[in-house]
Formats: structure tokens, C-alpha cells, sequence
């Protein structure tokens, strides 16, 4: 359910819960006004594990790049030793 939807929702079950009795009505006031506030909790964990999620693939981007990097710079290496095998092990 998106946002719209879900403050429409409750925007109608408020409008319902103002036309029951007066003595049913604070409970359910209260019901959904909690509910309301669980759902504010709910958006803020979910775009903060989305953050969270964003800064992961990030990293993990950054790590494969670095790796790649590694492994070329590690070949370069292997050749130049391969080319000359002897000349630092003498000095």
C-alpha cells in the first residue's frame, strides 16, 4: 500500500470512528493514532536500511574496483619479475 493510499485509508476510518458513540470513540481515537505513529516508525527503518542498502553497493563497488586494481598491479608485478628473475637477489 502506498503512502496516498494508507493516509486516505485512515483518513476515513477517523471520519467513521467521529460518528460511533461517544464512549467507543477514545479507544479507537487512540488505536489510530497509534497506528499512525507505527507507521511514521515503519517509513523512517525502511528509508533507513534503503540508506544503509545504498551505502553497502557502494562500498562493494568501491572493493571490486580496488580488487581489479590489485589484480593488475599483482600480474604487472609477476611479469616484471618473470622478465628478470635474478637481478634484485644478487644485490
Amino acid at each position: 500500500m502506498d503512502e496516498a493510499t494508507f493516509q486516505k485509508k485512515l483518513g476515513e476510518l477517523v471520519k467513521e470512528i467521529e460518528a460511533l458513540p461517544e464512549g467507543e470513540r477514545d479507544r479507537l481515537r487512540q488505536l489510530a493514532s497509534e497506528t499512525k505513529q507505527r507507521h511514521e516508525q515503519i517509513k523512517k527503518s525502511m528509508s533507513g536500511l534503503q540508506e544503509s542498502i545504498d551505502f553497502l553497493r557502494l562500498s562493494i563497488k568501491y572493493l571490486l574496483f580496488d580488487l581489479e586494481a590489485t589484480r593488475r598491479e599483482n600480474g604487472y608485478l609477476r611479469k616484471m619479475l618473470e622478465q628478470d628473475p635474478g637481478k634484485d637477489r644478487d644485490s
